[in-house]
C-alpha cells in the first residue's frame, strides 16, 4: 500500500487540504484524513501543490512528434500516449481523422490491439470524420468525405464493446444510423457540420449526445437561425468539447459558452497534433503544417489541430477565462469521464477507481503522474 500526502486533494467532488490517498495496486483503496494514514502504508511526501484526477483527453490526433493517421498501429499509440502523459493526460482517445477506409480499419485495430496489450493511458478511440459535410471540414481531405455506405456502418457498428467517439455531420448521416450507433453503446458527436438547428435537434433526438470542439467547423449561433453552437448551448442533455488555447475559441466566447451550459456539461479536449511534446512542424495529407505562436496552421492560415496539452487548457481556464480551478479539473478529468461512460472506473479520487493521477504544483505544471498506481516523475 502505497500513501500520497502533503497536497491540496481535489477529488472531483470535494476540495481536502489535509488527507492523504491510499493506493494499493492500480487501485485507489481509500481517501483518508492525514492522521490515519496506517503505519505500514509506503508515504510518498508530494511537498505541497495539487493532487487532481488524471487528465482524460477525447480528443488527440498526436503527439510527440507523431500522427495516429500517418502509423495507425501500437507504436505510435504508446508515442502519443507518452507524450502527453507529460502533461498530465493519463487517459485519452487517440484520434483518426478523415482518411481512407483501409487506414480507418487499421486504426481501430491498433487501438484494440493498444488496448489488449494494456498501453498506458490508451482508453478507446475517436473517429472524426470521414462523415462529415466538406462546407465545414476544416483541414480534413475532401477526398475522403462521403455519407456512409454499407461498408462504413458495417466498421461504425463493429465498434459496439470498444470505448468509442464517433464525430459526423448530422445532416449526412441518416437518424436511424446514428439511433443504432447510440444504442449499441458507441458516443456519437456532432462536428465538422452545417446543420440547421432543426437538424442538430433532430441529430440529438437520433442519439447524438456530444458535439466536437465547440464554435470550431460547425454552423454559428444568428439570430433566425441558431445552427449548431445554438442547438448545442441550448439543449442541457449534451455535452460539448471545447478547445481553450486562446487560437481556435476566444475567450469571451469559452467564458460564454461555460456560463451557458448546465453544470458538467463542457469539458476539454485539446485536438492536439504532433507538436505536442515535440518541436518542430508535420506533414497532414501531403502538405506541411506550421507551428507559428502556439497555432498549427497550413500554407493559407487554415488551423490544423492544435498544438495544446491538458495542463495549458487547465490553466489557461483558470487563468484567462476566471474558470475555478476545481472545476477547471473537473472539466479535464470527472466531465470527459462522465461523457464516455467511464465514470466508475476514472475520473474520480474515490475508492474502487483507477489510481490514475496527477501532482500539479502552485503554477499548475505538472509534476508527476500515475496510471494505474504506477509513477512517472516529470
Amino acid at each position: 500500500m502505497k500513501a500520497l500526502v502533503n497536497a491540496t486533494i481535489h477529488t472531483g467532488e470535494a476540495v481536502l487540504p489535509e488527507a492523504a490517498v491510499l493506493i494499493d495496486g492500480g487501485t485507489i483503496l481509500d481517501v483518508v484524513a492525514r492522521g490515519d494514514v496506517p503505519a505500514d502504508a509506503e508515504t510518498l511526501d508530494l511537498g505541497g501543490g495539487v493532487l487532481a484526477p488524471g487528465f482524460i483527453d477525447l480528443q488527440v490526433n498526436g503527439g510527440g512528434g507523431a500522427l495516429f493517421n500517418d502509423s495507425p498501429d501500437v507504436t505510435t499509440l504508446r508515442r502519443i500516449a507518452e507524450a502527453h502523459r507529460r502533461f498530465g493526460t493519463t487517459g485519452l482517445l487517440p484520434t483518426f481523422i478523415t482518411d481512407d477506409a483501409q487506414k480507418r480499419t487499421a486504426a481501430v485495430d491498433a487501438v484494440r490491439a493498444a488496448m489488449a496489450e494494456s498501453v498506458p493511458g490508451v482508453l478507446g478511440i475517436h473517429l472524426e470524420g470521414p462523415h462529415i459535410t466538406a462546407e465545414r471540414r476544416g483541414v480534413h481531405d475532401a477526398r475522403f468525405i462521403a455519407p456512409p455506405n454499407t461498408a462504413d456502418l458495417a466498421l461504425l457498428n463493429g465498434l459496439a464493446g470498444l470505448p468509442s467517439l464517433v464525430t459526423l455531420a448530422p445532416e449526412t448521416v441518416a437518424p436511424d444510423s446514428i439511433r443504432a450507433l447510440a444504442e449499441a453503446g458507441i458516443r456519437v458527436a456532432a462536428g465538422h457540420t452545417a446543420a440547421s438547428w432543426a437538424q442538430a435537434k433532430a441529430g440529438f433526438a437520433a442519439g447524438i449526445s456530444g458535439v466536437t470542439h465547440l464554435f470550431n467547423a460547425m454552423s454559428q449561433l444568428g439570430s433566425r437561425e441558431p445552427g449548431m453552437v445554438g442547438a448545442a448551448l441550448e439543449d442541457d442533455s449534451v455535452w460539448c468539447g471545447i478547445i481553450v488555447d486562446g487560437h481556435h475559441v476566444h475567450d469571451a466566447s469559452v467564458r460564454l459558452a461555460w456560463k451557458a451550459k448546465a453544470r458538467g456539461k463542457l469539458f476539454l479536449v485539446t485536438d492536439a497534433m504532433p507538436p505536442v511534446g515535440a518541436e518542430g512542424g508535420f506533414q497532414l495529407y501531403g502538405q506541411t503544417i506550421r507551428v507559428e505562436g502556439g497555432r498549427c496552421v497550413t500554407a493559407n492560415g487554415t488551423l490544423a489541430g492544435s498544438a495544446l496539452d491538458m495542463a495549458t487548457a487547465v490553466r489557461n481556464c483558470v487563468t484567462r477565462i476566471g474558470v475555478p480551478l476545481d472545476e477547471a479539473l473537473r472539466m479535464a478529468s470527472a466531465y470527459p469521464a462522465d461523457f464516455m461512460g467511464f465514470s466508475e472506473t476514472r475520473g474520480r479520487i474515490r475508492p474502487g477507481l483507477a489510481a490514475d493521477l496527477v501532482h500539479l504544483d502552485d503554477g499548475l505544471a505538472v509534476r508527476a503522474t500515475w496510471i494505474a498506481g504506477k509513477m512517472a516523475v516529470l
